[in-house]
């Protein structure tokens, strides 16, 4: 199980590199000093995953802005990964790594494995440099998620951790306004946010 603020469950997974055309392994410390964004989804040769696949992959410039690294995961084989990679013209060009979490042990550890079909639900983890969990998100397997959003929630991340202090109300962006917590400001946030 996984818990926000906490480590991140260790993981060693095999992954199907595109861009080498490669199988790798990948685990935890592979990603010390860099923000990683590890989402799950449920099968490749589906219909909702593929789009989401190429909406991350749309914004590969921006999360690498943040340093972030990318790694899209199902139970699938690193083998079915390729095969799907290279028939699905969605999929042309995909900048990011797909992982195996073959037999679904890793999915099953944080809770997001359909024990009925072994396939992982589309869950999303944003994790920081230092390994702790800050960001993960669940969706019914109906409906894809927006790239943008994962992408919004970790300029969130990456400012506040730079920013000690400084908090992001609702749907922040980058370059608007911050708060600085106070109990002077309770009740009174409005104030804070006209200026």
């Amino acid at each position: 199980m996984f818990q926000v603020d906490k480590k991140f469950p260790h993981f060693s997974l095999e992954t199907y590199n595109p861009i080498s055309e490669e199988v790798e392994r990948i685990k935890n410390e592979d990603f010390r000093g860099s923000w990683l964004v590890l989402f799950f989804y449920p099968a490749d040769f589906t219909f909702v995953c593929p789009t989401e696949l190429v909406d991350m992959n749309r914004h590969m410039e921006d999360f690498k802005k943040y340093k972030a690294c990318v790694i899209g995961a199902s139970t699938d084989t690193v083998h079915t990964h390729r095969a799907w990679i290279e028939m699905e013209e969605l999929l042309k060009g995909l900048k990011y790594p797909l992982a195996s979490d073959h037999g679904g042990k890793f999915s099953a550890e944080l809770s997001i494995l359909y024990e009925d079909s072994f396939k992982s639900q589309r869950a999303a983890f944003i994790i920081d440099p230092d390994g702790i969990l800050r960001a993960a998100d669940i969706v019914a397997d109906d409906i894809g998620r927006n790239a943008s959003e994962i992408l919004r929630k970790l300029k969130a991340l990456d400012f506040v951790r730079k920013n000690p202090g400084k908090v992001c109300p609702a749907s922040w962006d980058e370059g608007e306004a911050t708060l600085s917590p106070s109990i002077k400001k309770a009740g009174k946030v409005y104030r804070e946010l006209r200026r």
